[in-house]
């Protein structure tokens, strides 16, 4: 499997691509590519944008946007859920967007996520869709494990791993059951998650797939073995694209080190998390994290408010596509705006970033 979906990636035939390129993304996914992972998905989006693959566009934005939550790209993948809804409005159709429910759990706000996922779970299950229950349930378990509330996380997590054929959805299922069942006492349960994980991260031997098993391992060690793996699990997942996952090690071992009454490498660690967390916009593990520094006697400052109006996604978005080089009317046919929109758009963008023109775009961005 995995050099047939390497050999994909020289796939030229646009038909192809946008036929395969889900399945082949999936199965990168399962065998805890990230490089591959993230190619395909980004080549399906440019290969559907190309031939004005309306219909195939959205899921293929919907894939990026789980990409981008991986790599804590949270206002990256905001944009792609916008565009997603635009797209949806102008060809007046609409599906479950999975992608929306991964961010939601990443941004921490439970408020807006919890009915997110909620309904993205039964319409899945009505349609008989049990990978999208799973991605629907995995997406709970990772809002309850930043919340702290272990024993729900537990269950959410239970429900996302129940059936290995759910392709990527069980695997990741596990790694959130097994810091789950840790932290809530089902000590058998963890280790019996534990080697499931083990089985497909050691067959996939990759840094990411390795990472979290490392990781995951640590939750159930103690002394020195816990700190050797706390270490193997930041090392591997630095050389990876998945940084959501590095920022959770670098928690992890934080909360350990604590806990063994080393305050001052604690620090070190759980700084260097909420450095991540807070620039993901990852707000309840960034909050997390500021309970954990806090008990290492560290003061930690309250977020102020930004210095400068803030861009809306959609200024965001049109910002972004400007500073990359499109026109106008190259930026409105993609958007469904008239050229007219996207210019007015764009002095309001220059106004908030107090820039004059678009070549400024990017170094403001």
């Amino acid at each position: 499997p995995r050099d047939a979906v390497r050999a994909f990636l020289q796939e030229t035939d646009p038909e192809n691509i946008l036929r395969w390129s889900w399945l082949a993304s999936a199965l990168a996914a399962e065998m805890w590519d990230d490089e591959g992972w993230t190619a395909l998905v980004t080549r399906q989006v440019r290969t559907a944008r190309a031939v004005g693959a309306l219909t195939e566009l959205p899921l293929a934005l919907n894939s990026r946007v789980v990409v981008h939550t991986s790599a804590g790209e949270l206002d990256a993948a905001a944009l792609c859920i916008s565009e997603i809804v635009r797209l949806q409005e102008a060809a007046d159709s609409s599906f479950t967007s999975y992608g929306a429910l991964a961010l939601a759990a990443w941004q921490g706000r439970e408020r807006e996520a919890g009915p997110l996922i909620e309904t993205g779970a039964d319409d899945a299950a009505n349609r008989g869709e049990g990978i999208g229950v799973a991605v629907a349930r995995r997406a709970e378990a990772v809002l309850l494990n930043s919340l702290g509330r272990y024993e729900e996380a537990y269950d959410a997590a239970r429900l996302a791993s129940a059936h290995p054929q759910d392709l990527v959805a069980a695997n990741w299922g596990l790694v959130e059951l097994v810091e789950a069942a840790a932290r809530s006492g089902h000590h058998e349960e963890a280790e019996s998650a534990l080697v499931r994980l083990a089985r497909v991260t050691d067959a996939a031997a990759t840094d990411w797939g390795l990472g979290v098993q490392a990781r995951s391992r640590a939750l159930l060690s103690k002394g020195g073995a816990a700190e050797a793996l706390y270490r193997e699990a930041v090392d591997r997942l630095g050389r990876t694209r998945v940084v959501a996952e590095k920022a959770r090690a670098h928690l992890l071992y934080g909360e350990w080190l604590r806990r063994e009454g080393r305050r001052i490498d604690a620090r070190e660690q759980l700084r260097e998390a909420h450095a991540l967390f807070a620039r993901f916009g990852a707000e309840a593990f960034a909050e997390r994290v500021v309970r954990e520094l806090r008990a290492t006697g560290e003061t930690v400052a309250q977020r102020g408010g930004a210095a400068s109006a803030t861009l809306t996604a959609q200024e965001r978005q049109i910002a972004q596509l400007a500073s990359e080089g499109l026109t106008n009317p190259e930026i409105g046919a993609q958007l469904f705006l008239s050229p007219h929109t996207v210019e007015w758009h764009l002095r309001k963008v220059y106004a908030k970033l107090g820039i004059t023109s678009r070549r400024s775009l990017r170094t403001a961005l």
